[in-house]
């Protein structure tokens, strides 16, 4: 509950208190109706309150079994929560899309930063999230140039969950005379879709639902890939290329989300790649075109970008010798889409793109042994 509210409360209980001490010094019945009139006032100024905190979005579901207070270990250090948050607030990328899967609105969260086509700051699967839970007006911080912490702060959350982001200790800091902060455990941007919703779900009080979540989402991945057995032992790299210096590549390991999720579906890294990864725990490698035969052992290669840029790096005398980019078993994602915004997935992604996602790279896969 919120510090004003509960002034408002201790302020209406004292008034009562003091009313009725007079009501007992005195037999007139006038009075008596006075007193009767300002319990009802009061009654209605809690019935107000409640109703407010409904009207914010605040989560007013229990998990039976859980027990404050709750203490999460992270890369920070340790948080605690000492009672379940009613006021849940999110920044960075997607920890809103978790809040939301789980059925509850989030008081305040991220303007999305990527893929978005129009001025919302929200991507499609949030969109139809909140549309399915009623919400007309989100709260979103406009922050994707540096955290708003003032209106972090003015959405007054009891909890502000950054388990997928890339918070710093100076920001982990600020963000703590705030309200407890739930961040990574290991370090920035490698939290996978699982931990996310994990230690979301538990910031929020609702670990069980947030199994459930994964539960759910784990169903419907084996699902749909099922449909797509030639997955099943696939080498792929994650690899970008830029048009404008075709002498460094960048790939995303399988730490970082998007290629863990190749594993998921059943592929695999090339060990040539996997060999030239120095820092197991970093998300990402650049790598020299002098040193892109390791890639030679890839069967299809992901990343972002177009047909222009396809047939630029097709025609470059090192890249264009890559048996993926020669044989065109490649899915090059528009960039700045929500397609590739969902390349980092999270459980309302997955299930709105899963789908497209799929048949690309089944696509790319019939390539190989043309």
């Amino acid at each position: 509950m919120r510090k004003n509210q509960k002034i408002l409360i201790s302020a209406l209980f004292i008034f009562a208190v003091m009313m009725l001490t007079l009501i007992g010094c005195s037999a007139d019945d006038a009075n008596s109706e006075s007193a009767d009139d300002h319990s009802t006032s009061a009654e209605a100024a809690d019935n107000e309150t409640e109703n407010e905190e409904e009207s914010t979005g605040e989560n007013t579901n229990t998990e039976e079994g859980a027990e404050y207070p709750i203490t999460i270990e992270h890369a920070f250090g340790e948080t605690v929560i000492e009672s379940k948050p009613e006021r849940v607030a999110t920044i960075q990328w997607a920890n809103h899309d978790v809040v939301l899967a789980l059925g509850v609105e989030p008081v305040g969260f991220s303007a999305a930063n990527y893929g978005v086509q129009d001025d919302s700051g929200l991507l499609p699967w949030t969109k139809e999230k909140l549309d399915e839970l009623g919400v007309e007006n989100p709260n979103i911080f406009q922050d994707t140039d540096g955290l708003d912490f003032e209106a972090i702060s003015d959405s007054n959350p009891d909890v502000i969950l950054a388990a997928y982001s890339g918070i710093t200790q100076e920001d982990y800091d600020i963000l703590s005379e705030i309200a407890p902060v739930v961040a990574y455990q290991d370090g920035p941007w490698v939290t996978t879709w699982r931990e996310q919703v994990l230690l979301n779900a538990k910031g929020m009080g609702m670990e069980e639902e947030g199994e459930q979540l994964i539960e759910e989402t784990e169903q419907l991945i084996q699902e749909k890939a099922s449909e797509y057995p030639e997955l099943k032992g696939t080498k792929v790299v994650w690899l970008n290329f830029s048009a404008d210096d075709m002498s460094q590549l960048h790939l995303y390991t399988p730490t970082d989300p998007r290629g863990a999720f190749f594993i998921e579906l059943g592929m695999e890294y090339p060990e040539s790649v996997i060999n030239a990864i120095e820092d197991e725990s970093s998300y990402s490698l650049k790598l020299s075109a002098e040193n892109a035969d390791i890639l030679h052992d890839a069967d299809i290669i992901v990343g972002y970008g177009g047909e222009d840029l396809y047939e630029a790096v097709k025609a470059d005398p090192l890249l264009g010798e890559i048996p993926a980019i020669e044989r065109g078993s490649v899915v090059f994602i528009g960039n700045g889409t929500a397609l590739a915004a969902s390349g980092n997935p999270n459980p309302l992604s997955i299930a709105y793109t899963i789908d497209e996602y799929l048949q690309l790279i089944g696509e790319a896969i019939s390539k190989v042994n043309e």
